[in-house]
């Protein structure tokens, strides 16, 4: 009965399709493993205007819609940059480097995977729609907004599908995005959409952080997640998990079982899958800020982009 609640309040709300897209397929993932007890989706901050971009009205958001266990992720419009020239910037030298060679091997991936094994090829395939929902799902809805609610066997799911993703652990990931939303398209913003499509796409990592999001990052509530055992057992053994379940399984599971080459297992299986996984998880901090049409507030850069959300498993919305 609850996912139909769920259903009926959602159509009732009139909710974009990649919004609507993303309700559904957390309903039906709880659904599907019996194991979550309410789901349902919110803004991140009320609207200015009831209007939408195209004349529309629409239904913005009560105060009492709004998660009451957390509000360190809604907008603050009073935060502005200060004056002032801006940092130099600081190259992360480490960082540069292995992303150019994951890039050059997902790149030579490519031309192996007409000569790959199809399993090889499916393997790549299930890795990143678990390790996406291990990002979107998990990371994103569940523990950086706590737009729904999951009993143990789920997130212990999720935060093994996360941990697939490669894309720091949990606890980092949800307060980088938490000072994103708090803070958006300021310089506290991690991946400042205003600096440009290359810096909110990947720069980002390859620099030290500006000085005010490592200020008003420390200062983000995240009590939360520290206080669930679950998260902080991932971050203390985050590296080794890493080890196992993202570099070692992909690539030796193919060379063993159905005897693919080492080269293939390493290229297509790692290399390739983990760049397109990447490539996607940024389409959100870029793309989905510069390009698309935006119902709730233009005075922000966030955008409804249907590729983006599709390409995020439809759970994705800046």
């Amino acid at each position: 009965m609850w996912h139909l609640c769920c259903q009926l309040t959602l159509k009732e709300r009139k909710l974009p399709s990649s919004q609507y897209l993303s309700a559904c397929t957390c309903i039906f993932l709880c659904m599907l493993l019996e194991i979550s007890s309410r789901c349902c989706t919110t803004n991140i901050m009320e609207p200015h205007s009831r209007r939408q971009q195209d004349g529309e009205e629409k239904m913005p958001l009560q105060a009492e819609d709004i998660r009451p266990e957390i509000k360190d992720d809604l907008y603050d419009p009073s935060y502005q940059n200060e004056e002032g020239p801006p940092p130099k910037l600081e190259y992360v030298w480490r960082n540069i480097i292995f992303m150019a060679l994951l890039h050059v091997g997902a790149l030579y991936g490519i031309t192996l995977v007409p000569s790959c094994k199809v399993y090889t090829w499916l393997l790549g395939v299930f890795y990143n729609v678990v390790a996406g929902l291990g990002i979107t799902a998990g990371a994103h809805r569940l523990w950086s907004h706590r737009t729904y609610k999951a009993r143990l066997p789920l997130r212990i799911f999720l935060i093994m599908a996360n941990t697939m993703a490669f894309q720091n652990d949990v606890y980092e990931w949800a307060r980088d995005h938490r000072a994103h939303h708090k803070f958006s398209e300021t310089h506290a913003d991690p991946h400042n959409s205003r600096r440009g499509f290359f810096f909110s796409h990947v720069g980002w990592l390859l620099v030290r952080k500006h000085p005010a999001v490592k200020e008003k990052g420390k200062n983000l509530d995240m009590s939360d997640l520290k206080a669930e055992k679950l998260v902080m057992f991932q971050r203390r053994y985050y590296k080794l998990a890493v080890m196992l379940i993202f570099i070692i399984l992909p690539t030796l599971v193919p060379w063993y079982l159905w005897g693919e080459t080492f080269q293939h297992s390493l290229c297509v299986s790692n290399f390739l899958r983990y760049a397109v996984l990447l490539n996607f998880t940024w389409l959100v901090n870029s793309a989905a800020h510069l390009y698309g049409y935006r119902p709730y507030d233009r005075g922000i850069g966030a955008r409804e982009n249907p590729f983006v959300s599709m390409a995020s498993l439809g759970l994705f919305v800046p």
